[in-house]
């Protein structure tokens, strides 16, 4: 009877347990859908390769993903893609229709279709679709209906189906597969051994094989849920989850570390299993996020984020993220403002009311302590204390399935435990805040202030809405949408809630200088320094820019390690009281700088949280940056999705920071979320060339690890490159540096942009690197693509040789026209040089000439002085003779006269009348003076005519100087007829002809002589 109670309680209980455990942090899920990857809706299979590139097997074909962009690849018989696998030497295994082969990348990074058809041996090349691709050993398996391929070294061997061939997979243990006669068999190198009959016997429809302890292997089925296969034998493997599995219908499964299994199904999603007990840890569809809640295929990346193929899109559940989402209410993402952990509880305030979860250990309501008690950082896994006294217990407190992605159960990061939140009885409504007071929760509402009773919000304060609670020693004061309100406590205790006179604004931000010396501020005023009694205003004064603050606008008060600041849109703030101003703060300004913030709050670690440009960050004190004491880290993958204008922060500690969001809490655990990862990696996906045609130069798969070194024609000028980081293991955000060697001097800034455009680049050699940093500040190894841009046609090699040659025959040329110049100068410099020689001795002629010129006028004066001297002695010589002559007639006369005359005396008289006349003296004198005038006259005559006598040298003398006859005569002492007798006598000598003058005659003699110049 009990064992009946038991069987039917048992079943009860199973479903109960079944019940898909969600868990209070949900990890994000990212969609890609078929407007995204530009694909079928169907994916059938995933792989990764070494590069960390993901690979789909679509509809529309092979689906590649490097983390940005999406490339398909369709398969070159245009059918469907049914399978993929990535295998070693950069080759991807694909399956399709009537076709199996492989992708390859060419030199150019651009993934090549190789099929494996032509190999098979002829008559076995007709079969379906390729379902399943397994690597085993050196060969790889394709799987049709009714055919197993096994490719190896160039050669395919067909292993045809007993019946019809419907799995194949491989676990630790071999290779299987399923034939609809035979049911389970495995591969012994020779062939197909059976190895599970009773697959067949019961029909089942086998989805995955996985090892199990003590030989066994594990049997999932499509309709019947899990069985155990051992000795031959199936069992039922019987779990919390095996109806809701066998009613989901399972389609693919696999191991997932040393203790989970992930299980997709056709109707609920994906499911993480125990894999000790079988038991449920989370289950993810539609409710979760998912696209689709049918599992084609499961594929965990190395970064614990799980992928899934889906009927219609693709999804990953960033599973093993610090940073998770909490949704209170599953139905709807509201936005939240305020979180708190009291008495072993999770509260949230939203704006529809304030949601709360039990903790694990949970042990009711209590008294609660410290209200800020937290960790400091670097504490791991130590207990962490709670606000009601008690420590929260680790360990999964009995219940089955607890897990994180460590693989061990450990509740310190409370987005582990169970979800089960419900809504706060009376707490309808937006809720601004949450504060803990004398051991008593309260709740700042827009319909007043709340204490958080144990079934439900009690009303403190109704009529106006409450912003926050700044507790006090004796009093609690409320910041109020009309101004400020005073509380008292006594064991327990609220006292009515009374009005601080004076001040009626809103007051959302208030801090304590001291009890009665409170800082408020007001977004659109200023700042206001109350001094307050305990109940009243005493007064008060508002500070706006006039006093040192950088706007009137958005001013936040905060109090930080003891200090007030003011949070503002030029950085962090803090009032001078000796010279009633503001300045920047002298040791928060320098960490945070002139950044715009909106809000600050501190752990008990000392670290300062805020927000800032809608980003929140950290600035940890605990790690050091550089030379800097301390590290400012952001966290971009909640840019934008906190509550504009109600950013908050609730640091409960080390692996629990709560912040407000649009679209449900988000939960940080920033112990993990610090944690060293691996290095990131980056990668080149595509290059462009870009001229009058674009080029693909690089497509982004690397074949045996490098790209090659690419040529390229001076046309191209400008270049289009894209990189990614593998989306695996980072969380996607990654920031990008890159260099372009041998164009840009340095790397650029690091940003978030995974493109690079160049244009006008010169011909030369470049390299592209690029490099990737994660928001730890890991900085990835670069990567590179080499290229050259060949010069223009007009500065190559060719060119510059045939310039060189041209240029040297322009040099020979101009060589050759210097030359001709040099010897056209030298020509006309040697004419020049002639001409003024000739000139030079023209003018030395003309100066000759007119040296000679004066030698002839100074000869022509000579010669007539001279032939005056001549004429002179001539004429001297003529009276001599004439007067001589005279003188001997007369005395002839006389003595005629005288008779007789003695003869004697006269004789001798007569004789020197004869020795007068015939004196030689005076004739070589005269000859002497006339050969000197006239050019050796005479000397010549005589030379050329011996044989004349002195008296015919006296008689050619005076023929030259054109002597008369009778002038002659005289001269001679002759008569005229004598002269003409002795001219005669001198023509027959001179054999001169008859016609020619004697004149003439005796100059052409004398003028013929050599060395004699003519002389008129």
């Amino acid at each position: 009877m009990k064992m009946r109670s038991l069987l039917f309680v048992l079943p009860i209980l199973w479903a109960a347990v079944a019940q898909a455990r969600q868990l209070v942090g949900a990890p994000s899920v990212l969609h890609f859908s078929k407007q995204q990857y530009a694909g079928g809706g169907q994916t059938w299979d995933a792989d990764m390769d070494p590069q960390g590139i993901l690979y789909f097997a679509n509809n529309e074909g092979l689906l590649t993903f490097n983390g940005h962009s999406w490339k398909m690849l369709p398969v070159p018989n245009h059918t469907r893609l049914r399978s993929v696998k990535a295998g070693e030497n950069g080759r991807i295994y694909a399956g399709a229709q009537d076709d199996f082969g492989y992708y390859l990348a060419d030199a150019d990074g651009v993934l090549r279709y190789t099929s494996l058809k032509p190999l098979i041996p002829a008559g076995e090349r007709e079969f379906a679709d390729i379902w399943n691709i397994v690597p085993y050993e050196g060969t790889v398996f394709f799987r049709s209906n009714n055919k197993i391929f096994a490719y190896r070294e160039d050669r395919v061997r067909v292993y045809h189906a007993p019946g019809e061939w419907r799995l194949l997979c491989r676990s630790g243990q071999g290779l299987y597969a399923q034939d609809a006669r035979q049911g389970l068999l495995q591969f012994t190198g020779n062939g197909w051994k059976p190895i599970g009959p009773a697959v067949a016997d019961k029909q089942l429809l086998v989805t995955a094989v996985l090892d199990h302890p003590q030989d066994t292997l594990l049997l999932f089925t499509y309709k019947h849920g899990i069985f155990k296969l051992h000795g031959g034998r199936l069992y039922p493997y019987l779990t919390p989850a095996a109806e809701a599995l066998q009613k989901a219908r399972i389609q693919c499964a696999m191991e997932w570390g040393n203790s989970q299994l992930l299980v997709g199904t056709a109707e609920a999603g994906c499911y993480i299993l125990n894999r000790q007990t079988g038991a449920v840890i989370q289950q993810f569809g539609l409710q979760e996020g998912l696209q689709h809640n049918s599992i084609r295929k499961i594929f965990p990346d190395p970064g614990q984020n799980i992928w899934l193929a889906l009927d219609n899109g693709i999804d990953m559940i960033r599973y093993n993220t610090a940073i998770k989402q909490i949704h209170p209410d599953k139905h709807q993402y509201l936005s939240t403002y305020a979180a708190k952990v009291f008495n072993r509880q999770l509260y949230i305030g939203t704006s529809d009311g304030l949601y709360v979860t039990p903790l694990a250990g949970n042990a009711g309501p209590g008294k609660s302590g410290n209200t800020n008690s937290k960790l400091s950082p670097g504490t791991g896994g130590a207990v962490h204390p709670d606000p009601s006294g008690g420590p929260l217990p680790s360990g999964n407190n009995g219940q089955d399935g607890a897990f994180n992605p460590a693989g061990t159960d450990n509740y310190n990061d409370l987005s582990f435990q169970e979800n089960r939140f419900r809504k706060v009885e009376q707490s309808g409504g937006q809720v601004w805040s949450l504060a803990m007071t004398g051991g008593q929760l309260l709740m700042g509402h827009h319909e007043g202030a709340f204490r958080i009773g144990e079934a439900a919000a009690e009303p403190l304060l109704k009529g106006t809405g409450c912003w926050l609670f700044l507790p006090q020693a004796a009093r609690t004061l409320i910041g109020c949408y009309n101004g400020l309100r005073t509380m008292g406590q006594q064991d327990g205790r609220f006292d009515k809630a009374r009005q601080v006179n004076v001040l009626f604004e809103s007051l959302r931000f208030l801090t304590a200088e001291q009890d009665s010396v409170i800082w408020a501020s007001h977004p659109y005023r200023g700042v206001y320094r109350i001094v307050t009694d305990k109940d009243t205003t005493l007064r008060f004064t508002l500070f706006t820019s006039r006093h040192g603050l950088p706007s009137d606008n958005n001013n936040f008060v905060f109090r930080i390690r003891g200090r007030m600041v003011v949070a503002t849109q030029a950085g962090i703030y803090e009032f001078d009281p000796v010279r009633q101003t503001f300045a920047p703060s002298p040791w928060l300004f320098p960490v945070l700088g002139a950044v715009p913030i909106q809000f600050l709050t501190e752990d008990t670690g000392g670290n300062i949280w805020f927000v800032s440009n809608k980003m929140p960050g950290v600035v940890d004190f605990h790690r050091k940056q550089g030379d800097k004491p301390y590290r400012t880290m952001y966290f971009p993958e909640l840019k934008g999705m906190i509550v504009t204008g109600f950013e908050n922060i609730y640091p409960y500690n080390d692996e629990n920071i709560f912040v407000g969001g649009e679209k449900g809490m988000y939960h940080i655990n920033y112990q993990k979320y610090r944690q060293p990862k691996k290095e990131p990696r980056v990668m080149i996906s595509q290059v462009n060339a870009r001229g009058e045609k674009d080029s693909l130069l690089f497509g982004g798969f690397l074949p045996a690890g490098k790209a090659s070194f690419k040529t390229l024609p001076a046309a191209y000028a400008g270049f289009h490159f894209e990189y990614a980081s593998p989306a695996c293991g980072h969380g996607g955000n990654m920031e990008f540096s890159y260099r372009l060697e041998g164009f840009d001097p340095a790397w650029s800034e690091w940003a978030a942009r995974t493109e690079k455009d160049y244009t006008n680049l010169p011909h030369g050699r470049y390299t592209f690197s690029v490099k990737a940093r994660d928001h730890l500040g890991n900085v990835s190894s670069a990567a590179t693509y080499a290229f050259r841009i060949l010069p223009p046609w007009h500065l190559t090699l060719l060119a510059k040789g045939i310039y060189a040659a041209l240029a040297l025959a322009f040099i020979w040329i101009c060589y050759l026209l210097q030359k001709r110049k040099f010897a056209t100068e030298q020509l006309r410099h040697k004419r020049e040089q002639e001409q003024l020689i000739l000139h030079h001795e023209y003018e030395k002629e003309q100066r000759e000439k007119q040296l000679i010129s004066l030698q002839h006028d100074k000869l022509a004066t000579d010669i007539q002085f001279k032939n005056k001297e001549l004429a002179t002695a001539t004429m001297h010589l003529l009276q001599r003779g004439k007067l001589l002559f005279n003188i001997r007639e007369e005395l002839l006369l006389a003595i005629k006269k005288i008779e007789p005359l003695p003869y004697y005396p006269f004789k001798k008289v007569l004789r020197l009348f004869e020795e007068a006349e015939q004196d030689t003296e005076d004739w070589e004198q005269f000859s002497r003076h006339f050969d000197e005038v006239h050019n050796n006259f005479l000397s010549i005559l005589k030379k050329h005519y011996p044989d004349l006598s002195t008296t015919d040298m006296k008689l050619c003398a005076y023929l030259r100087i054109n002597l008369t006859t009778k002038e002659i005569a005289q001269s001679l002492g002759i008569s005229v007829r004598g002269v003409e007798t002795s001219r005669y006598r001198l023509r027959r000598k001179l054999e001169v002809p008859g016609e020619t003058p004697l004149y003439d005659f005796l100059l052409a003699v004398t003028a013929a002589a050599p060395g004699v110049a003519q002389n008129s």
